[in-house]
C-alpha cells in the first residue's frame, strides 16, 4: 500500500513539474508576442469568443492597416499583438452586451525579401573623335572634366608627320585651332574643357613646315 501511494505521489509530483514547464513556455511564447510590432505582409489570427462568425485570418496589407467586421479599419503596423487585441476589444464592445474576449495572434510573418545590391553605376564619360597624325585615332570615351592638353596625352602624342601649329578642334558648325607649341609653352588652349561629341583633327604637315 506504502509503495502504490509513493508511486502515485511521484505521477503527481511529475505532473505538476509538466504543467509548469508549459505554463512558462506559454508565458514566454505571449511575452515574446507582446514585444513583436506587427508589420505589412504579417497574417493576424482573430478569434471572438461571443461571435465565432468574427474569427478570421487578416492580412496586413501594403498601408499597414487591417479591415474586421463591426470594428472597421484600423492601423495596426507597428502595435503589438496585445495593443491590437484591445483595441479590437473596444471597438467590438458596443456590439456586445458586455467586453468580448477578443483573442489575437500572428498566424504567419511577412516573407522577408533580402535586398539585392544594385550594381555600381558606371563613371560618367564623354565621347570624344580624334583623326590625323595621332597615335591613338578613332573614338575616345574620356572623363567629362578632361581638358585639351590632357587629351593630346590620352590619344598617344602625335606623329613626326603631324602639323601640331594647325590643330583643329571641330565642335559643331565651329572650328578651333589650337598651337600644341604655344600650348606647351604655357599659352592659352591647353586648358579648354572638352564636350561630348567633340572633334580634335591633327592635319599632315606641309612639305616646308
Amino acid at each position: 500500500m506504502k509503495r502504490r501511494i509513493s508511486i502515485l505521489t511521484r505521477i503527481s509530483g511529475l505532473w505538476h513539474m509538466l504543467c509548469m514547464v508549459l505554463a512558462l513556455g506559454l508565458i514566454a511564447g505571449a511575452a515574446q508576442a507582446q514585444v513583436y510590432k506587427v508589420r505589412p505582409g504579417d497574417t493576424l489570427r482573430i478569434e471572438v469568443l461571443e461571435d465565432s462568425s468574427l474569427n478570421r485570418s487578416v492580412l496586413v496589407a501594403p498601408d499597414g492597416r487591417i479591415s474586421v467586421p463591426q470594428a472597421g479599419t484600423l492601423r495596426v503596423q507597428g502595435r503589438t499583438v496585445e495593443a491590437i487585441q484591445n483595441n479590437l476589444t473596444q471597438r467590438l464592445a458596443s456590439n456586445f452586451a458586455s467586453a468580448p474576449n477578443v483573442f489575437v495572434s500572428i498566424q504567419q510573418l511577412a516573407e522577408r525579401r533580402e535586398r539585392v545590391p544594385l550594381p555600381p553605376e558606371p563613371d560618367p564619360v564623354i565621347t570624344i573623335y580624334v583623326m590625323g597624325e595621332i597615335g591613338k585615332p578613332g573614338r575616345l570615351d574620356v572623363k567629362p572634366d578632361t581638358n585639351v592638353l590632357q587629351m593630346f596625352a590620352i590619344m598617344g602624342g602625335f606623329t613626326k608627320f603631324a602639323a601640331t601649329k594647325r590643330i583643329q578642334l571641330r565642335r559643331g558648325t565651329d572650328v578651333y585651332r589650337l598651337n600644341y607649341d604655344q600650348i606647351e609653352s604655357g599659352g592659352q588652349g591647353g586648358q579648354t574643357m572638352l564636350q561630348d561629341g567633340d572633334v580634335i583633327v591633327v592635319p599632315q604637315r606641309r612639305l616646308f613646315e
